[in-house]
């Protein structure tokens, strides 16, 4: 019966067609008073609390739905990322399929015209050439190379290959073995309209085809590694034209030149003789030249195409094949001899080596995107070791790793407790190292020679982790108890990278020893002067907790301590046979212990062991001046009880801690304890304690 109003009320406020204002106004005008509208108002503030509730129930249910459902959102747009590069990829490919269709067609019809009127053609395309070089200023030496003749010519808008702004307009003469490219002149001088601006050899470049952005559109770019230069033509059908005709020209230059080696004559057209002599040392076993040139075939498809296709590789980003293509290269050429031709096809081709290793190098520059973690940089790095350059590979490889680490502490958000923030950086560093290492251990398992970089990295790294440690712990004065649980749980961390052979333990230890041991001495001096501020004050009376509680809590707090046999210095009640500065004092020592082995290094033993001998002579002689000055026979005997308490508890608890600790017994501390002579209770007696 209860339950029926509100799910009626909550059924009406659920209806599509409730309206707010109607519904307060009805509900005013039936009311009797403010009673029924509190009463009222409550139900709806109930629904509203179990409405809010059932909300809060339905995301915790679904919580981990929610995140796996934003995982394969993610997962998605990675693969929809993928498949558009691929169809892109594929879209280009066909573009070059057809073009080389288009291409093959074009090289038949002109192989016809050329037979029906070769010299015509090519006089009529050399004196077109040379009425157009006149007017170019600086271009009169270009006609110098014999049967050099005029291609295509056009005018045609240079943009700027980083944003895309237009530059200059140019004019572009293609010519059968070079293209120049010259500036318009603003202020012409005569029949000169255009100044020499470059000359490139068809072979130095590559033609890539632009796609379509509009408003940027026909365009096409001129690769020269590292260089390259973006040209607008005025429309779609001029730029199909230049795609179509550099791409016809260049091919017929390898076609010519290799006729051209080919119908060479041999240097040594007379044949040797052969001799029948067994004894005689054939001299022809090492090649002559022209042996050489007829055993070393060069004149295959895939090797005349060699460097232009490195050079597509390259544009494309294709880094595997082109180095596979250099290594077929380097298998065939492996036995052969070394002829001209060899030489000359080796030249070109380590330019591209050049060009390719300049291109990997900036693939993993520090300026590139850090996001990919440390696989990102596997492509780049497994291409240059293959190209020999290991060296250069591990180089920029822990160079990038190097960025990447100090990025991501510098993006790291401080928070304003230390310790959670020490967690978040421990873990960023140590979880990059350790992916470092991994990744390391994958590219380079067959190079034993780089593991010395590797370990160099490693401690620069920690150099870089110390310094954002320090800061945030003791630069900022955090407790002494704070700065020990972090430099905990940086130990702990560099106990992990043991699995995987690192140990950078002592390394951190080093770079935190001075700061450490500035922290233990200034909480020394704290101690100290909180103990002659008390001992300054000291009363010399038993402490009374006044409730059973408080001395729970005492009992507690100095079991805690190590001191187990509290309970023999308490009596009837509350009362506490102990003054409350010897008690104050064997909290704070007691702490400072713990504190101080959590921070311990081997290089602060000393450090550590003087500082607690300090702070128990400031104790000690407190007590031995007390009993020198006191007079009063019952005072003498608590103080002198008080100094059994710290002669025969706390000193053997501070010992026995500092050698589970360390490993080895304190001698300066026992030193100490058997220099002070626990003194007899004797109210007559005015022995001291040292």
């Amino acid at each position: 019966k209860m339950a029926e109003p509100g799910n009626r009320l909550r059924r009406l406020l659920e209806s599509p067609n409730f309206d707010p204002q109607n519904y307060v106004k009805h509900l005013s005008q039936q009311s009797d008073g403010d009673r029924d509208l509190q009463e009222h108002r409550q139900k709806i503030q109930n629904l509203a609390d179990e409405t809010a509730q059932n909300l809060k129930k339905n995301v915790y249910k679904n919580y981990r739905q929610f995140i796996e459902t934003a995982k394969e959102i993610s997962y998605l747009e990675s693969e929809m990322y993928q498949l558009s590069h691929i169809l892109t990829e594929q879209k280009s490919i066909m573009e070059s399929i057809t073009q080389a269709l288009l291409s093959t067609d074009k090289d038949e019809t002109s192989k016809e015209m050329q037979a029906a009127f070769p010299k015509e053609t090519e006089e009529v395309k050399q004196r077109t050439l040379t009425s157009l070089l006149e007017k170019v200023e600086g271009g009169k030496t270009i006609m110098d190379t014999p049967g050099r003749h005029l291609v295509y010519n056009g005018d045609l808008v240079e943009f700027d290959v980083d944003n895309m702004s237009p530059i200059q307009k140019v004019h572009a003469f293609l010519m059968n073995d070079c293209l120049l490219i010259a500036n318009w002149l603003p202020n012409r001088r005569g029949p000169v309209k255009y100044r020499y601006n470059a000359l490139y050899d068809l072979e130095s470049f590559a033609v890539v085809n632009v796609k379509d952005n509009p408003p940027m559109k026909d365009m096409f770019k001129i690769l020269m590694f590292p260089d390259s230069r973006i040209f607008q033509a005025e429309n779609s059908k001029i730029k199909k034209e230049w795609l179509e005709i550099l791409d016809e020209t260049k091919k017929n230059k390898v076609t010519k030149d290799r006729h051209k080696k080919e119908e060479e004559p041999p240097t040594s057209p007379a044949r040797p003789e052969v001799s029948t002599n067994p004894f005689d040392v054939d001299d022809d076993d090492d090649g002559g030249p022209a042996d050489a040139e007829e055993k070393v075939d060069l004149s295959l498809e895939w090797i005349q195409e060699l460097p232009e296709d490195l050079d597509v590789c390259i544009a494309l980003r294709d880094f595997e094949g082109a180095v596979d293509l250099l290594d077929k290269l380097k298998e065939y050429l492996k036995d052969q001899p070394v002829t001209p031709r060899v030489k000359d096809l080796r030249l070109k081709v380590d330019q591209r080596v050049r060009q390719l290793t300049e291109v990997l190098v900036f693939e993993l520059s520090p300026d590139r995107s850090l996001r990919g973690g440390p696989k990102a940089t596997r492509r780049a790095v497994s291409q240059l070791i293959r190209l020999g350059q290991s060296t250069k590979a591990c180089e920029l490889f822990l160079k990038n790793r190097a960025a990447a680490v100090q990025t991501a502490i510098r993006q790291l958000r401080i928070e304003g407790a230390t310790l959670l923030y020490i967690h978040k950086l421990c873990n960023i560093f140590f979880t990059s190292v350790l992916e470092t290492a991994k990744e390391f251990e994958t590219n380079f398992a067959g190079n034993t020679g780089c593991y010395s970089s590797f370990v160099v990295w490693s401690l620069s790294a920690m150099g870089m982790f110390v310094d954002a440690f320090s800061k945030q712990v003791f630069d900022s004065k955090e407790s002494l108890s704070t700065a020990a649980e972090c430099v905990k749980v940086a130990k702990e961390h560099c106990r992990q990278l043991r699995e995987i052979g690192v140990d950078l333990t002592f390394t951190l230890q080093s770079l935190l020893v001075k700061d450490v041991k500035a922290a233990l001495l200034s909480y020394k001096d704290v101690i100290m002067e909180a103990t002659k501020h008390r001992n300054s004050e000291e009363m010399w009376r038993r402490m009374n907790l006044m409730t059973p509680e408080a001395l729970a809590k005492l009992k507690d707090e100095m079991h805690g301590c190590g001191v187990s046999s509290i309970e023999q210095y308490t009596g009837d009640g509350c009362w506490v046979n102990l003054s409350y500065t010897v008690v104050a004092f064997t909290k704070q020592m007691m702490s400072f212990v713990e504190e101080g082995l959590k921070l311990y290094f081997p290089e602060l033993h000393m450090v550590l062991l003087e500082s607690l001998r300090e702070i128990v002579l400031v104790a000690v002689q407190h007590v031995d001046y007390s009993l020198r000055c006191e007079q009063d026979p019952e005072k003498k005997a608590f103080i002198v009880q008080n100094a059994g308490f710290l002669h025969d508890t706390v000193l053997p608890v501070v010992e026995r801690r500092f050698e589970e600790g360390v490993g080895r017994p304190a001698k300066q501390l026992q030193d100490l304890r058997k220099s002070t002579r626990p003194v007899r209770i004797n109210p007559e007696s005015t022995t001291s304690l040292v």
